[in-house]
């Protein structure tokens, strides 16, 4: 069966095309015009397996916040109908993750139930000359709520003892561990038998 999606969001604000694939290799054709949000949905798909199109085309001479806001909807939206009735998936993933002196978990339950955890420590305001680094909240958010799954990520270690944060690695290491989790979450198991992994039957 195919896990595929084909999500378009248009609003005032942003048009948005996100194309996926949840059995393909990693590939990515994806721009946004915010080039470290690019870099960071790349590692989406590497990471976690997926075939991934984006397509945005914001108002990003206000600024970057709804061109991502929109874009991470979409996503999410994109996983969600690609999951389908969820029959067989795996459902929980889980991954800790290493960036150089970072280190970071992110856990997922594609559960039917919203609801996003996110912890980091302050960061430089900005990651290039347009991504917020405020934004990364709003991301998990935005995706979690969209995509209907329950989503914790927390910054384990963010600096060696005395040192400031490397605010690219704290947000890279956080879509490396969110890609890994979900590449496990929506995973077909095996030993299903078919069967949708809940005791009420339905996510």
């Amino acid at each position: 069966m195919s896990r595929t999606a084909r999500v378009e969001r248009t609003t005032a604000e942003t048009k948005v095309l996100v194309e996926l694939d949840l059995d393909g290799s990693g590939q990515a054709d994806i721009t946004t015009g915010v080039g470290f949000y690019d870099h960071m949905l790349h590692q989406i798909a590497r990471h976690g397996g997926f075939d991934l199109t984006v397509h945005t085309v914001g108002d990003l001479e206000i600024d970057a916040h709804h061109t991502v806001e929109d874009t991470s909807l979409a996503l999410g939206t994109a996983f969600d109908q690609a999951l389908g009735n969820k029959i067989g998936i795996r459902r929980y993933g889980s991954a800790t993750i290493p960036m150089d002196e970072v280190l970071v978990r992110a856990a997922v339950d594609v559960s039917g139930r919203p609801y996003v955890v996110h912890d980091e420590p302050a960061l430089a305001p900005y990651i290039g000359p347009v991504y917020p680094t405020s934004m990364t909240r709003h991301i998990w958010e935005s995706f979690g709520q969209s995509a209907r799954l329950t989503l914790h990520v927390s910054v384990l270690r963010a600096a060696r003892p005395g040192g400031h944060p490397d605010a690219h690695h704290v947000v890279e290491g956080q879509f490396k561990a969110v890609a890994r989790a979900l590449r496990e979450a929506v995973a077909i198991d095996p030993r299903s038998a078919g069967a949708v992994p809940s005791t009420k039957g339905l996510l």
